[in-house]
């Protein structure tokens, strides 16, 4: 599932589409084509043996005219500069979607975590944290976990980062971090926060179709977090998984794989392969099951002109970044499958993360169930705002969504003028 280049152009090239469409003011456009800040950083860490190794990171700051930078880090050894770039517009993008006081951002170090011990890990984490220096901050640029990353290697970023802060300003700066331990400041329901965005968005669609979840088939590509809780949400509907593909391979059930079941083995074994309940199949067999609902939530760039031939769904909900490309978008269209695009579906981790930055700077603990109520009306307003572009302009949600947002961030720029 490795990721092909070119996904600073797709995501260029959609803009660019939607922003003829609605005739957004060159000058403007060309603001946002660019990111604001790139960083890269070059960094050594002593490791387990003594020896010290050489790492690479980023954290490119695309657009804050509408708040705060905030976005993922990633730990993965396939990161590369425009990659980084592809994510922090796109974060900007989710952001003007929701209509949500937040920039966009995405950075993260070029190594893979699994081939390292935890102490390695954290003293890497630390060393990137300390190196990023004055480039974040609570109301600056606001960090959040993305692929690799989770609520402990958050809570070393923000440890590291209040260790460079003034003490009497250390309660006063741990909204520098999203994503946390709960009881380190974290929120209630950010682990699920990703998965239950798409459910939401999910049910919308199936409103409008008229569509029921209860019995539906789903399959899902990426059992991370993302992937693991929108299949676990979606069974509750009342749905059933019946296959399911991670770094290990695709295994398939047309029967219903469960899903605890198989949560409960990943936990245990950190992937997909040997689960007893369903059999290991092909990549290809994979994507030809045929099935309601497709869920990519691995990597972007998934489903490509070789790939989207083979799918037989209804509807793709895009749990991860930008898996689609443009060819794939064509062959979708084609084949009449509806897609709702990774910078609406995928926005619950935002959401949650901007929660979980309000309650930080007002010293607030929100419960589970108005996290999950002020979550689903963020989903739902937006996607009833995408939805009424796609029908105002005769275009596909995803078009409709990138107009969506050039509407708001144009906005902005319009009324607070370009300084001098």
């Amino acid at each position: 599932m490795k990721p092909q280049t070119g996904l600073l152009e797709t995501v260029l090239d959609r803009m660019d589409k939607a922003a003829a469409i609605i005739n957004l003011d060159p000058d403007i456009k060309k603001i946002i084509r660019e990111t604001k800040n790139e960083i890269i950083l070059n960094f050594p860490v002593k490791m387990d043996d003594s020896e010290i190794e050489m790492f690479t990171g980023y954290r490119v700051q695309h657009s804050d005219v509408m708040g705060p930078y905030t976005g993922g880090i990633r730990f993965h050894p396939w990161i590369e500069l425009d990659q980084i770039k592809a994510l922090a517009m796109t974060t900007t993008f989710k952001a003007a979607v929701l209509d949500i006081p937040m920039g966009g951002a995405t950075g993260g170090i070029q190594f893979n975590p699994r081939d390292y011990s935890k102490d390695e890990i954290e003293r890497i984490t630390r060393r990137f944290t300390f190196s990023l220096g004055t480039n974040i901050g609570p109301d600056f640029d606001v960090q959040s976990p993305d692929i690799n990353t989770n609520p402990q290697i958050m809570a070393w970023v923000l440890d590291t980062y209040l260790s460079t802060v003034r003490p009497q300003n250390r309660n006063g700066s741990i909204h520098v971090v999203a994503g946390k331990p709960l009881r380190s400041a974290g929120t209630a329901g950010r682990d699920r926060a990703a998965g239950q965005g798409i459910v939401y968005a999910i049910k919308e669609w199936s409103k409008e179709k008229g569509f029921q979840l209860k019995d539906a088939t789903f399959m899902v590509q990426g059992f991370g977090n993302v992937g693991s809780w929108t299949a676990s949400i979606l069974a509750e509907e009342g749905a059933k998984l019946i296959a399911v593909e991670d770094a290990s391979g695709p295994i398939t059930n047309p029967e219903g794989i469960d899903t605890s079941g198989l949560i409960e083995h990943t936990v245990t074994n950190k992937k997909l392969a040997g689960f007893p309940g369903a059999k290991r199949v092909t990549h290809e067999e994979f994507l030809s099951t045929k099935a309601d609902i497709f869920i990519p939530a691995a990597l972007e760039n998934q489903i490509t002109s070789s790939t989207a031939p083979m799918l037989s769904v209804k509807l793709i909900v895009e749990g991860a970044d930008s898996p689609t490309d443009k060819e794939g978008d064509e062959i979708l269209a084609k084949k009449g499958i509806d897609v709702i695009p990774d910078i609406l579906s995928n926005t619950g981790g935002l959401i949650v993360a901007y929660f979980e930055w309000l309650q930080n700077k007002r010293s607030e603990f929100w419960e589970l169930d108005e996290i999950q109520r002020k979550l689903e009306r963020k989903i739902v307003d937006a996607y009833k705002r995408v939805r009424e572009n796609a029908k105002k302009y005769g275009k596909d949600m995803r078009s409709a969504a990138y107009i969506t947002a050039l509407q708001t961030l144009e906005r902005i720029y319009t009324r607070r003028g370009i300084f001098p």
